[in-house]
């Protein structure tokens, strides 16, 4: 993740088209002259915002004053509410139309037969492989993709990570989400459906997608996500606002990959 402070983060690039930097391969002993030359950097670079994402909590002081015992009620529902808008953070960085990692992907495949096969995760990894981090996918497009390898014969390996056990394919763990939707819904009623698969290459350093949050938010309950008391009202109810202020930004384009279309129905 990468904290801003302006509310806006600038990804320089280099300006479409070639631009040709030679350099000189030579012996210690030769005398030829070393060529010159300049890196033409675009002059108007992509600038992601952040996006606010925001709730009102209403709560009621008696049930502060009578019920404080044994769970605090305020800090109780401070701490739901910081999960339902993580739950949203995440589902933003996948699929905001302005800078979710599956609209703007540049990089797409399609499954050859429908199912996630193992060739098509080959595939998507020659758009993506320059050290890639994790594949993105749903927990029912991993388990098709399982059914798939133990028809071929395959055995993935698997990864422990932060005390979690992981499906990996080439050494890249397969990290499940429901925010990558069958079907464009989170909890589709059928038995078959398609969804997409994604690839990332992670981090500023590597030049790869990073999350952005804003810095030093007031009365900060989460990363990038601050508290603001709005009142109590005459019926004794307090009122409070929690901000989340995310976005996120793709470096290179050869950072994330999809896997466009694919059944995670078939038997």
């Amino acid at each position: 993740m990468k904290g801003i402070d302006t509310g806006a983060y600038r990804v320089n690039s280099v300006a479409e088209g070639e631009t040709p930097l030679d350099a000189l391969c030579g012996s210690l002993a030769g005398t030829e002259e070393i060529p010159t030359g300049f890196i033409d950097y675009s002059v108007k670079p992509r600038e992601y915002k952040l996006n606010s994402i925001s709730t009102i909590i209403n709560i009621d002081t008696r049930a502060q004053d009578l019920y404080g015992a044994p769970y605090e009620q305020t800090e109780t529902q401070m701490n739901l509410a910081v999960e339902i808008l993580k739950e949203r953070q995440e589902s933003q960085l996948i699929n905001n139309p302005e800078y979710g990692l599956l609209p703007t992907a540049k990089r797409r495949v399609k499954a050859r037969k429908n199912v996630p096969a193992p060739d098509d995760l080959d595939e998507l990894l020659s758009k993506v492989w320059k050290e890639p981090s994790f594949f993105l996918a749903h927990p029912r497009a991993i388990a098709a993709f399982l059914r798939e390898c133990t028809r071929r014969g395959v055995t993935p390996a698997s990864e422990r990570i932060n005390g979690g056990v992981f499906t990996t394919w080439r050494g890249v763990p397969i990290l499940p989400t429901d925010k990558l939707f069958i079907d464009d819904k989170k909890n589709p009623d059928a038995e078959t459906g398609r969804t997409n698969i994604l690839l990332v290459r992670s981090g500023e350093k590597k030049r790869g997608a990073i999350a952005l949050y804003q810095k030093n938010v007031p009365n900060e309950l989460s990363v990038g996500m601050g508290l603001r008391l709005r009142g109590i009202n005459d019926d004794g109810i307090a009122s409070y606002l929690i901000s989340l202020y995310c976005s996120a930004a793709v470096l290179a384009d050869d950072a994330v990959g999809v896997l466009e279309g694919v059944e995670i129905g078939e038997y």
